[in-house]
């Protein structure tokens, strides 16, 4: 008669309750995950933004049009090199307007949401988020962005409540 070898009852038992306890105290981890990935692209979006703020008004400094306040409200920014004004500034930086914003960070419509706020929802000029993301006056995950002004650099602020 041959002896069989094999785990008893009590051993797999035993390893089924430290894989749940191990289950317990990693999930949480790992739960809020797609939360802290909106945050992460929200923030990546301000250095982007940032970036080509910083190129603009490089490009409106050396044309002589960072000291221009757009109000006519035209393109006065040449960001091509073909001679023709093709982007609007407000004081060489990108004016805080849907088309102008995703013409300079070239973002695709079906990730990103360009807008004006909603009211109570935020004061700056527009606001950025994720398109799979609502805005509300209660779950906020945006980039604020406002124009610059003669005596004020444009401002940057993720809020990043709920996301």
């Amino acid at each position: 008669m041959n002896k069989q070898k094999g785990f008893t009852l009590i051993e797999l038992v035993v390893v089924i309750i430290i894989l749940g306890i191990l289950a317990v105290t990693a999930a949480p981890k790992f739960i809020n995950l797609q939360s802290d990935a909106r945050k992460s692209t929200v923030e990546g979006m301000k250095g982007a933004l940032q970036g080509a703020n910083t190129l603009l008004y490089s490009k409106a400094a050396i044309q002589g049009k960072e000291k221009d306040a757009n109000s006519n409200d035209a393109n006065n920014v040449d960001t091509t090199g073909d001679g023709t004004a093709d982007t609007k500034a407000v004081y060489g930086y990108v004016k805080a307007d849907a088309t102008e914003l995703a013409k300079v960070l070239e973002v695709d419509s079906a990730d990103w949401t360009i807008a004006a706020p909603a009211a109570g929802v935020s004061t700056a000029d527009i606001i950025i988020h994720p398109a799979d993301f609502t805005p509300a006056a209660d779950k906020k995950c945006f980039l604020e962005y406002t124009d610059a002004t003669s005596s004020s650099l444009p401002v940057y602020k993720t809020v990043l409540d709920n996301c």
